[in-house]
């Protein structure tokens, strides 16, 4: 019970997925003067690059902020980002669209290099301006209270406008977006609607108030939150209210992108609609060579992007390929930055996956379904995009290594890997040319790329020549982004998706006349989930062109044939550019602070010299203090004292943790406690815990006496006091061995001892509470046990969880638990559970069997098991009953309506159809996801038994042998603000009759 105070398991939890440490990271630790970067050797080019981009984004936000730190501040970085999925800083899983976290416990920043490092820059500053805000709560008395008013919006377009800027061409396309379909929402509806993506538009508002009101409005507008909340904090800084800044800002974005939209195609009629809906993720699509299918990722299963094939024609699904919700060969489907590639006999497709800590190709032959072949690339641990060869011998790709990309090509007929370019700059999105001679890449190599000043230019499109391995840059302009490009059919044209005006199109590029066309004009934009993510392919047969567009918040795949992408020459406009990629009030250049510190990428960078190495070496720091309580009680006997605390210990990385928990009663004896620790840092997962806790429990009798007092007699109360204490002293040995995210083997060794103290005491009073008399009493405790337990238990889950409950998957637990010593038994639990989702509704079944078995295991002194635990079975629960339900017997003692419903071994099984009515848009039958709620009828069934008295199988309502019992009805699981799930429940239990259907409630998520 102790151990609830601290946040951290004694030995995993009952289910859950894992988190894996596939490699084994020594840490260095790389000091500034204002940071320490921990990273380990592999990446140790890239971790003093970014300690000097660190420093300078210090000096930039310590300008804004006018607020130091007080300690350095701990930043620790990973080559890529399945090395980051694995890391201990950050208790939970974590997804692969997270490139990035500042955690608020010990304000610790743990972040992924992306292998390009202008991304990488972003992010840093993106997190330290997290860094600054914690910092700043945690100087202010108030700052962790007025945080909970700040949406999301505020603090992340705070953290994107500081580390970009007032220009920027993604947010923009957002921003335009809304604008066209008249879905820009007022900053309240950006608050709490979860449709309107904070980052986005809380960037767009704060260039608006920046724009407005001048750059130290950013700094004021928060400390004046924190002081004096939401809404008063932004009426003392701008002086209006939130509604009036609404307005205003709206007002402002429609004039500002409304004239921008003149002239544009609709996103509707940017070409042949393909894909479209489902969820409104259709990602990545890659047309086969033949131009007859299309291969994409989709959301449509809501709760992964899973792959799916359609004809490239109609657009018609015609099946979904491979899904990470299923699929045994893999962890995940890698889908940030990355698309497939089609053979060129259009059979198989080859993929990136997640597995065992690194990426891998797969190769997916097409028309079974079937993986033939995995593909694990050494001293490569994250690829990123794969382009196979016309001849089909070859897959050319870029990967990550060190946190830097580059190129690599694969022999598939050997597994043999050449490595084309090795450097720092970034090599991404290779594309073959029809003869197989040239590879066409997205890099950021050029005049405007220095390492030294760590400034870079936005990707250009090289041309990689295999046999004179020199590198051709092609570009229409400098500030423009060139990427995904991909070859015509003929080999004669270059397509690429570029935005020279601001806005992401389609070009073309004629190899012959070295000239640029634009093939589209959209007035929002081709584009995958991020700035850089892959967004077009072209069949290398027939030349269609298919490409993902953002549209309504969306992204559907449209079509072009090759006559309908000839395009119209284009000559770039530097002013319109920039006029276009400017977030909205648009002031001059160099206005503000923000603006001014961007053009000055020299302020504040150290030099190398100024970097200190050291290796790392844990050590334990308090991280996070639980709730104290303390209470007193007074009554005539005296004064009582009881409270409890608990502390919690972790080294910086996460790896090492220690737990310590007191409480405290009325008496010495009351004293309790526990003390667990456990090593995260390698893949076995292990830890010990001891603990001592006592449970007091009083009991009281009272009659009338006659006391003779000389030669008085007199009535007299007579008090018999009785404190029994249950000591439970245990220590525990516990280890778990994930195989995969999903499953795990769990082993614990313990000792248990139970002993006993009770103490007796006689009181005589009068009537109105004077002690006459006190003594106390001798009584021999009971004898204690001394138990010697090991488990060994094989653990899965894959199930998805909605707000109540599991949703989508399966779930099992098979465990074996032996005790010796004072008593000697066996334990036994099979626990499976499955869950089908049929949008919106989920049919859930569980089958569960616990029992003990062997030796002692009817022993008066081991707790029975109870079919009516709530959780197990509703409608028969202990204070439920009543005396008038029990049928009589010989035995007085004896209820036979309660007493099938207790036993050594039970075994349970449970039915619910669960439909979500309160939730969101994806979830829900009611987009209301403030106290989403599911409604749930129910069949629940279960039967106990022990060695001596067995289950009579027969269905029967009325009976007093043990027969199973089942219930039936609704509940309605409701959660409160994400804390706890609560629910209420309406039950007719079949085998009481009597009493009837009737209300029950419980705190406990859905099983």
């Amino acid at each position: 019970m102790l151990l609830l105070l601290l946040p951290i398991n004694a030995s995993g939890q009952y289910f859950g997925r894992n988190k894996v440490q596939y490699e084994d990271f020594d840490f260095k630790v790389l000091r500034t003067e204002h940071f320490e970067v921990y990273f380990y050797p592999a990446e140790s080019e890239a971790a003093h690059d970014a300690a000097r981009m660190l420093e300078r984004w210090y000096q930039r936000f310590n300008r804004v902020f006018q607020h130091a730190f007080k300690e350095p501040q701990p930043i620790v970085v990973y080559a890529d980002h399945p090395d980051f999925q694995q890391t201990n800083v950050i208790s939970g899983l974590i997804p692969q669209g997270v490139r990035g976290v500042t955690e608020g416990l010990k304000n610790r920043i743990v972040l992924p290099f992306a292998g390009i490092y202008k991304d990488n820059d972003h992010v840093l500053g993106h997190e330290l301006v997290h860094a600054f805000q914690f910092s700043i709560m945690k100087s202010r008395k108030k700052g962790f209270v007025v945080t909970n008013e700040m949406p999301l919006w505020f603090v992340e377009g705070m953290a994107e406008y500081l580390s970009i800027g007032p220009k920027d061409p993604l947010t923009a396309m957002w921003m335009r977006d809304a604008v066209l379909h008249e879905d820009l929402p007022t900053i309240g509806k950006v608050s709490r609607d979860q449709k309107y993506f904070p980052y986005r538009y809380g960037h767009a508002i704060w260039a608006y108030l920046a724009g407005t009101w001048g750059d130290s409005t950013v700094a004021k507008l928060y400390y004046s939150v924190l002081a004096d909340g939401w809404q008063q904090g932004f009426s003392n800084i701008i002086g209006v209210d939130i509604d009036s800044l609404s307005k205003d800002w709206q007002h402002v974005t429609r004039q500002t992108y409304g004239p921008q939209l003149v002239g544009r195609t609709k996103p509707s009629e940017a070409g042949e609609r393909i894909v479209a809906g489902q969820g409104g993720t259709n990602l990545a699509p890659a047309i086969s060579p033949d131009g007859r299918q299309v291969v994409f990722l989709s959301r449509r299963g809501l709760f992964s992007l899973d792959l799916y094939l359609a004809d490239a024609q109609t657009g018609r699904i015609t099946k979904k390929l491979v899904s990470s919700d299923t699929d045994a060969h893999f962890d995940a489907l890698s889908f940030m930055n990355s698309a497939g590639s089609w053979s060129p006999d259009s059979r198989r497709f080859a993929f990136v996956v997640l597995e065992k800590g690194n990426n891998e190709i797969a190769i997916l032959d097409v028309p079974s379904r079937k993986i033939e072949r995995t593909f694990r690339i050494q001293n490569v641990d994250e690829i990123t995009h794969l382009a196979w060869s016309p001849d089909g011998h070859h897959m050319a790709l870029s990967g990550t290594s060190g946190g830097t990309s580059d190129l690599y090509l694969l022999e598939l007929n050997n597994d043999t890997i050449r490595q084309l370019t090795n450097d720092r700059h970034a090599d991404i999105q290779p594309a073959w040319s029809p003869d197989g001679k040239i590879l066409a890449f997205a890099t950021d190599r050029g005049g405007g790329t220095d390492f030294d000043e760590l400034v870079f230019e936005p990707l250009k499109i090289g041309l990689y020549n295999l046999e004179t391995e020199q590198i051709q840059l092609i570009s229409m302009t400098d500030s423009a982004k060139h990427i995904n490009p991909q070859f015509s059919s003929q080999g004669r044209d270059l397509y690429f998706v570029a935005d020279p005006d601001g806005f992401s199109d389609l070009y073309r590029y004629s190899l012959d006349a070295q000239e640029f066309y634009r093939v589209t004009h959209i007035a929002t934009g081709i584009s995958g989930l991020t700035a850089l993510s892959p967004a077009m392919t072209v069949s290398q047969n027939t030349g269609r062109v298919v490409f993902s567009v953002f549209e309504d918040a969306e992204y559907n795949i449209y079509a072009l044939d090759p006559e309908q992408a000839e395009g119209i020459l284009f000559s770039p406009d530097d002013a319109g550019y920039m006029a276009n990629v400017s977030l909205p009030p648009v002031v001059d250049e160099h206005q503000g602070v923000v603006e001014g510190y961007l053009m000055e990428p020299e302020a504040g960078l150290v030099p190398h010299s100024e970097l200190s190495l050291s290796d790392y070496k844990p050590k334990l720091q308090p991280i996070y203090v639980g709730q104290s309580t303390i209470g007193v009680s007074f009554d005539r006997f005296g004064t009582q004292f009881g409270g409890s605390t608990s502390i919690y210990f972790s080294d910086l990385l996460g790896d090492h943790m220690l737990g310590v928990a007191l409480q405290a009663g009325g008496d010495i004896k009351d004293l309790g406690g526990e003390v667990l620790y456990q090593n995260l840092r390698k893949r076995v997962n292990w830890g010990l815990s001891a603990s001592h806790i006592p449970y007091l429990t009083a009991y009281m009798a009272s009659g009338v006496v006659t006391v003779t007092d000389g030669n008085q007699q007199f009535l007299a109360r007579e008090l018999l006091l009785l404190n029994q204490r249950v000591y439970l002293d245990r220590l525990n040995l516990f280890a778990e061995y994930p195989f995969t995210m999903n499953r795990r083997t769990e082993l614990g060794l313990g000792f248990t001892r139970i002993s006993y103290d009770v103490e007796a005491e006689r009181l005589l009073t009068t009537f109105d509470g004077i002690v006459l008399e006190k003594e106390e009493i001798d009584v021999d405790d009971p004898s204690g046990l001394n138990l010697v337990h090991a488990n060994l238990a094989y653990v899965g889950d894959y199930s998805f969880f909605g707000f109540t409950s599991p949703i989508k998957g399966r779930r099992f637990r098979f465990q074996v638990e032996p005790t010796f010593g004072s008593l000697q038994y066996l334990t036994l639990l099979a626990d499976y559970r499955r869950y089908h989702f049929w949008r919106p509704m989920t049919l859930a079944w569980r089958l569960l069997h616990q029992g003990r078995y062997l030796g002692d295991s009817e022993s008066p002194q081991l707790t029975s098991l109870l079919l009516g635990y709530e959780t197990w079975v509703r409608g028969y629960s202990l204070e439920s009953f009543d005396l008038s339900e029990c049928t009589e017997t010989e035995d007085p003692n004896k209820c036979p309506e309660f007493d099938r419903l207790v036993g050594s071994r039970a075994g349970v099984m449970n039915v619910e159809l669960r439909l979500p009515v309160f939730g969101n848009e994806e979830l829900g039958l009611i987009n209301y996801p403030f106290i989403p709620m599911d409604l749930v009828a129910f069949l629940d069934g279960g039967v106990a038994w022990t060695k001596y008295e067995k289950p009579v199988w027969k269905l029967a309502t009325r009976s007093t042998d043990r027969v199973p019992v089942f219930s039936a009805g609704l509940a309605a699981r409701f959660n409160l603000f994400g804390y706890l799930v609560w629910q209420v429940y309406y039950a007719y239990p079949f085998q009481r009759p009597d009493k009837g259907a009737h209300f029950g409630f419980l705190i406990s998520p859905g099983w």
